[in-house]
């Protein structure tokens, strides 16, 4: 499990060296800080290997240590368990008030009583493209809600921590954010205007699509993320009456794109060009969504 992160050596004349030891030339990098070290310079760490400097903590050098994707390197997984604790705490409160679902859920454009105002997101109420992610169905602990948030929470602490130091918190939770808008506006897009959604399954999906990304960067196995991603695909699409399947896929696109642009960005203004293309998916987004939401209030005469 190495991190090279160079052309192939086919397609670059001049080899790199470690950085300790100029005179070995190398292909291997460390996971953290992305420096070039020989086998005398790496330890085996819990995801691919890293340079003796990162895992004595030190980064004593002329840069600070930074995570192969230009994160800063963290040891705990405070972001994701941060994100279970709300999603956690969110269908709590949900299941003693039961009218945040239709409040907060991802609408589109409709009522939400027979004599009542429009309401959703082509009504100005934006916000439940990310709130929505944050509340399962509201069906109860014996329903679908209990279920969903089951998946998704084990699905968050099995792929999140990993991730998480990988990109650093920064970039991972922006990757889970854009997700989770990213599906709530594929729904919005091509699901019901009047049926409301709900679920972390787009900012998981999202998850996946990072994980998949990276792997491949660090020319890790992929194998058995793809077959989760194939396996939840087909599901959705099976149950597609009763799943947001529109929230999967969108979460999946964004959340590969966006590590795409993390993982990929050149070294020299990484963080700049990181920030951009976070932005710019963004911003993708927002365009649709204003499309969209004239596109149903022409159509509905709102």
């Amino acid at each position: 499990m190495t991190a090279p992160d160079q052309a192939s050596p086919a397609g670059q004349e001049v080899p790199p060296t470690c950085y300790r030891h100029p005179d070995r030339e190398t292909w291997v990098s460390c996971v953290r800080c992305g420096r070039h070290a020989c086998p005398d310079c790496l330890r085996q760490a819990a995801v691919g290997q890293q340079c003796v400097e990162c895992v004595r903590g030190a980064g004593q050098g002329t840069r600070q240590a930074r995570t192969a994707f230009g994160g800063r390197p963290v040891a705990t997984a405070a972001v994701t368990w941060t994100l279970v604790g709300l999603n956690v705490v969110l269908f709590l409160v949900e299941l003693a008030v039961p009218s945040l679902a239709t409040d907060w859920g991802m609408l589109g454009y409709a009522r939400t009583s027979f004599s009542g105002p429009l309401q959703g997101v082509a009504a100005g109420e934006w916000y439940r493209l990310i709130t929505s992610a944050f509340l399962p169905p509201a069906t109860g602990l014996g329903g679908l809600g209990f279920l969903d948030i089951l998946f998704n929470m084990w699905a968050l602490v099995v792929v999140g921590p990993s991730l998480e130091q990988m990109l650093g918190r920064v970039r991972f939770l922006t990757v889970y954010l854009l997700s989770a808008i990213g599906g709530g506006v594929a729904f919005f897009l091509i699901g019901q205007s009047y049926v409301i959604a709900l679920g972390a399954s787009g900012a998981v999906f999202g998850l996946f699509g990072a994980w998949f990304v990276v792997a491949r960067k660090l020319r890790l196995d992929v194998r058995g993320i793809v077959t989760i991603i194939a396996i939840n695909l087909a599901f959705s699409l099976f149950y597609r009456s009763t799943i947001a399947w529109q929230d999967h896929e969108g979460g999946l696109i964004v959340g590969a794109l966006t590590t795409a642009a993390f993982a990929y960005a050149p070294r020299k203004n990484r963080t700049v060009i990181q920030v951009a293309a976070a932005v710019a998916i963004l911003a993708v987004m927002v365009v649709l969504v204003i499309f969209r939401s004239h596109a149903l209030m022409s159509q509905l005469g709102g």
